[in-house]
């Protein structure tokens, strides 16, 4: 018989079933197919009491409410044969650690059938974005945006590239080990996100593993929506370091060794050193990740596509709004949500809640009150974050109406230069990241140098428009292809000069000055350097000395992107997107015009400010004959 307690709890979770069904019955907002899990039969969860299991593991705790063996038994998680008593046989066809995308259809799910069928086409499932880019460098094809699955590689020069340095982060990597989700944790499936650890379930971990495993704990980990900002860093600490940046920390080249004794370094689980350059203003006010990108932009909408900001579906105004938020009344809410809802026991069914402008996917922990004051609940402690709207220099700009606004908010941006590929057929203890074996012969990469500084500054130019975004020097870098092929080395190389679009995760709410845009050599691409405005009483004139060789695979400085007020040679691909690209020498000189500007007119001053609102012509039509433009000449 169960306890009067689990009686109850049961028709507790009946009710909210029932309530969940009856709610979203005739929902207008649909994100999930609901007919796709009438085809998955789920796992039985009646006469959950009659399982073996708990006659060995008994009186366990920590699980969570809706994973309770109360009332969903142990088999919908770890299978096993429950009608056993003796424990090899009872353990016959168990999986110890469910979750891992290779059993999830069996596991997870069997209760979440459309969570699963919309994470596997997820980017993080697939890395499709990273394997297209990476055989587009490569020679391999000619397009980054054909679609790929990690899965499928083969052993060509690129896949072999993608094997020994980036398939470790990506879903479908199994978990194999017991323990918490931590900073070197890499995919497994659910449990990336959802494995949550308790002090009490850790140290039981411990005694169990050291007792060799003969002292059964008694704490379970929790499978829940609780996740913390651990359980991005593992894979989102790598590529363009959204993570630490989040956090405020830029990689450097420095060992251990270097920094003992210093302040503002940090070394990370695998022995990287960071130093403190300034985290996010989110970050610092305790927000999560989950607080602005929930399940729908984590899990995908089940949709394929080809780069991560495809996917990724909310912008600031979505919170930071110009006039009024977009959003749709509770009971509108799709199944995922209010599922969400639902577990982290939110309160505000009266009232509106803020959606995604761009694909209406619901923000759960946010809501607009009586007298129209939006608000967050940050899903760390809960705390009340009041959501500002955008302020009056941002709404009524027009001469920055196409400039995202990461551009002018993100503080600093991380810069990788100097990067050579080579393949070394002789290591004899090459690690496979794929397949998690040892092999012979390994790409190496190796890097000059780690910095960070305001972003650079590209367009994004397609069917939706014109867009000025952050970028980042992304693969400046030259590949040895010989010494795959086994021909001499330096005989066969790449140069790749590549800018990539970038989401910094710097956030400030200061914007970075006029200056430090108009004038500033790496906002345009010319790399670090000297850029000033000298001035004869005629005519100016614009002279960038750069701080960096040039390189001798294509005569510019190291890190720039595009040669000084002149145009790319035809044919170069400057871009890891097709439809992403620097400034022409038209927009350049638009650019260090209002640079020359501010050289004398503060960018407060009444005539900058003016500027913003009507352009720059009205200003240049009533020119004073003391002002000296620029020549282009």
């Amino acid at each position: 018989m169960k306890s009067k307690k689990g009686i109850l709890f049961l028709l507790v979770s009946v009710v909210l079933v029932l309530v969940f069904y009856l709610v979203n019955k005739n929902s207008e907002t649909e994100y999930v197919d609901r007919n796709w899990a009438v085809e998955n039969e789920p796992i039985s969860t009646e006469n959950v009491d009659t399982e073996s299991c708990l006659q060995c593991h008994q009186n366990t705790k920590g699980y969570s409410k809706y994973h309770n063996p109360e009332v969903i038994g142990c088999a919908s998680c770890h299978l096993g044969n429950v009608a056993e008593f003796e424990k090899d046989a009872s353990h016959q066809g168990m999986i110890l650690i469910p979750g891992n995308l290779s059993d999830a259809k069996n596991t997870c799910g069997k209760c979440h059938p459309n969570e699963l069928k919309k994470i596997e086409n997820s980017l993080m499932t697939t890395n499709s974005g990273l394997i297209a880019v990476d055989k587009y460098i490569f020679g391999e094809a000619d397009s980054p945006d054909y679609h790929y699955h990690i899965k499928n590689l083969k052993d060509s020069p690129s896949d072999k590239h993608l094997r020994d340095l980036c398939a470790n982060c990506h879903l479908g990597a199994e978990k194999i080990d017991f323990g918490e989700i931590g900073q070197l944790s890499r995919g497994g499936g659910c449990n990336a996100c959802h494995l949550n650890y308790t002090e009490d379930s850790k140290n039981d971990l411990e005694n169990y593993l050291s007792s060799d495993k003969k002292d059964l704990p008694t704490f379970h980990p929790s499978t829940d929506v609780f996740m913390n900002n651990t359980h991005c860093f593992g894979c989102h600490s790598r590529s363009s370091r959204i993570s630490t940046n989040f956090e405020g920390w830029q990689e450097t080249l420095l060992d251990e060794e270097d920094i003992l004794g210093k302040s503002g370094y940090r070394v990370l689980d695998d022995k990287r050193v960071y130093s403190y350059k300034g985290e996010d203003v989110h970050h610092t006010k305790g927000m999560l990740c989950i607080d602005c990108h929930s399940s729908h932009e984590v899990m995908g909408d089940g949709k394929k596509y080809a780069h991560e900001e495809d996917a990724v579906s909310l912008q600031c105004s979505d919170c930071h709004f110009k006039d009024k938020p977009t959003t749709i009344p509770y009971d509108s809410l799709d199944d995922e949500s209010l599922l969400v809802f639902l577990h982290r026991e939110y309160t505000h069914s009266d009232k509106n809640i803020l959606v995604a402008k761009k694909d209406n996917h619901p923000l759960v922990n946010t809501y607009v009150d009586s007298v129209g004051k939006a608000f967050l609940i940050g899903k760390e402690n809960g705390k009340l974050f009041e959501l500002k709207p955008q302020p009056d220099v941002c709404s009524r700009d027009n001469a920055h109406k196409d400039v995202a606004c990461s551009t002018c908010h993100s503080s600093w941006a991380p810069r990788c230069i100097g990067c050579h590929n080579e393949y070394d057929a002789t290591e004899l203890k090459a690690f496979d990241l794929l397949d998690r074996k040892y092999t012979k012969g390994q790409w190496k990469e190796y890097v000059a140098e780690f910095s960070s500084s305001f972003p650079a500054m590209g367009v994004r130019e397609n069917e939706e428009g014109s867009k000025i975004e952050p970028a980042i020097p992304g693969m400046i870098m030259t590949i040895d292809k010989g010494s795959f092929s086994g021909e001499e080395k330096g005989k066969n190389v790449s140069f790749h000069r590549l800018y990539a679009p970038n989401s910094p995760h710097t956030t400030t709410k200061e914007v970075r000055s006029c200056i430090t845009c108009h004038a500033n050599s790496e906002a345009l691409g010319y790399g670090k350097g000297s850029l000033m405005y000298e001035m004869t009483s005629e005519k100016g004139t614009w002279v960038f000395t750069p701080e960096y060789e040039n390189n001798e695979n294509d005569g510019l400085p190291e890190d720039a992107w595009v040669p000084f007020l002149q145009n790319t040679k035809e044919g170069i691909v400057n871009s890891t997107r097709k439809d992403f690209r620097p400034f022409t020498v038209k927009e350049q000189q638009q650019i260090l015009l209002v640079g020359a500007c501010l050289q004398c007119h503060k960018e407060d001053s009444k005539i900058m400010k003016q500027s913003l609102i009507s352009g720059l012509q009205p200003l240049l039509d009533s020119l004073k004959d003391d002002c000296v433009l620029p020549s282009w000449e």
